[in-house]
């Protein structure tokens, strides 16, 4: 909770500013977020989103900024996005570059790019052995299924890899470009793209997995299964395939492709340092990266892809890898999964850490207490297991803390599991 009488000892940041209002509301509030629709494209706040505090005889108006939803975003003044959106960074507001921008507009879509006809190409802009291989682990999962009755073709236009084209050709739609395709091919339409695996194995030597190698076609399919190999190889997690952290870990990568922004300049990188994992995908988060830790919620960016994905057994849907790759760490002991969301560029890097966590002693009641406010001042809210995590608390430790405060006004429920400062 922010401290009104000692305002002097925070620093604005990502989550937090702070404008001098002698004479009036100060112009530059406009540029952090403004109500009015004469000068803002949308407005994303509620009633109860502004109120009006006194601290030492001074009246101070707060706005709490909540996250714009994807199909809301940018939210700009005026009426041109790409003069007037900004963006929260660091201890100020930015203007958004016209990449982020186009960047945000593609996510606005309701109906999944990824599922969008590519008519400038035909059926030999699929890979035929990863078809091959996608067909055999399809009909794996699904023993006896009428699916396996159909020719190539037919299977892959019952799936979404193809689909019609205005003439009636088949052509592949991008998610089975994506996840099938030729190199060349998939490079016609994502000049960019890129898929990347490294893994230090000692010093000076490396082993490298990259979607321009010529040992392979260089589409999803092949690179998930072939960087899910190299990673769980590692000795020190579990050697049986089905053993939660062998599943999380591939779950972890699964989320990265699935979300994956690849019209985005910069590509999909994972690199293995020691006992640490980083995944970074191109594309910031469609929704808060709390609620996405919280669970409950999917909003893939590459649905068609996630789909895909789903029959051949990989990956989950109703938003709940995150929450079950953080438990399957807690159950380890390791330290916790971390999530950092970069917005110049717009990436979203997952560190996963195979080792315990450092022990740390226990804190004070007290300056624990200060701590959970701390946290939720910056994060707006949590859950417990979050908190825990974050403050290096027991469960029972969080909870028993968050009972005490809310018993003094301090906090309250945000939703289901999660808790924030009180208004």
């Amino acid at each position: 909770m922010i401290d009104l009488a000692h305002l002097e000892k925070y620093r604005e940041n990502n989550r937090l500013e702070a404008k001098r209002a002698q004479g009036g509301l100060p112009r530059s509030s406009w540029e952090t977020y403004s109500a009015d629709p004469a000068r803002v494209s949308v407005n994303i706040l509620r009633p109860s989103d502004v109120w009006v505090d006194e601290s030492g005889g001074n009246r101070i108006v707060i706005i709490h900024v909540p996250r714009a939803g994807r199909r809301d975003r940018p939210v700009y003044l005026g009426t041109d996005p790409f003069s007037g959106a900004y963006r929260r960074g660091g201890e100020g507001d930015y203007h958004c570059s016209a990449e982020e921008v186009r960047a945000m507009m593609r996510d606005q879509a309701d109906l999944p790019r990824d599922l969008t006809p590519l008519e400038g190409l035909d059926q030999s802009a699929l890979c035929p052995d990863a078809v091959t291989r996608y067909r055999a682990r399809l009909l794996r999962c699904r023993p006896g299924h009428v699916w396996g009755e159909l020719s190539d073709a037919g299977l892959l236009l019952r799936l979404g890899v193809l689909a019609r084209a205005r003439d009636g050709a088949l052509c592949p739609t991008a998610a089975g470009l994506l996840l099938l395709g030729e190199g060349w091919a998939i490079r016609s339409v994502w000049p960019h793209f890129s898929l990347s695996y490294r893994e230090q194995l000692q010093p000076g030597l490396a082993c490298c997995l990259h979607s321009d190698g010529t040992n392979w076609n260089g589409a999803l399919f092949d690179f998930y299964f072939a960087a899910a190999h190299r990673i769980c190889a590692d000795p020190r997690l579990p050697a049986e395939p089905d053993h939660p952290v062998q599943l999380a870990v591939r779950e972890a990568l699964a989320n990265a492709l699935i979300h994956a922004d690849y019209q985005d300049r910069r590509g999909l990188t994972i690199e293995k340092r020691g006992h640490r994992l980083y995944i970074t995908n191109p594309g910031c988060f469609p929704m808060e990266p709390a609620s996405a830790l919280a669970g409950g919620v999917s909003d893939a960016r590459n649905p068609g892809l996630s789909e895909l994905f789903r029959l051949v057994g990989v990956g989950r849907r109703a938003g709940s890898g995150l929450p079950q790759i953080q438990a399957v760490w807690r159950l380890q002991g390791w330290e916790e999964p971390s999530i950092r969301e970069e917005l110049c560029p717009g990436t979203t890097c997952l560190r996963l850490t195979f080792a315990p966590r450092p022990a740390l002693p226990p804190r004070p009641a007290a300056s624990g207490s200060q701590a959970l406010l701390e946290y939720l001042t910056d994060q707006v809210s949590a859950s417990p297991a979050q908190l825990a995590g974050a403050l290096h608390l027991t469960s029972g430790q969080v909870c028993r803390m968050l009972a005490r405060l809310a018993a003094i006004g301090a906090v309250e429920p945000a939703g289901k599991n999660t808790w924030q400062l009180k208004r």
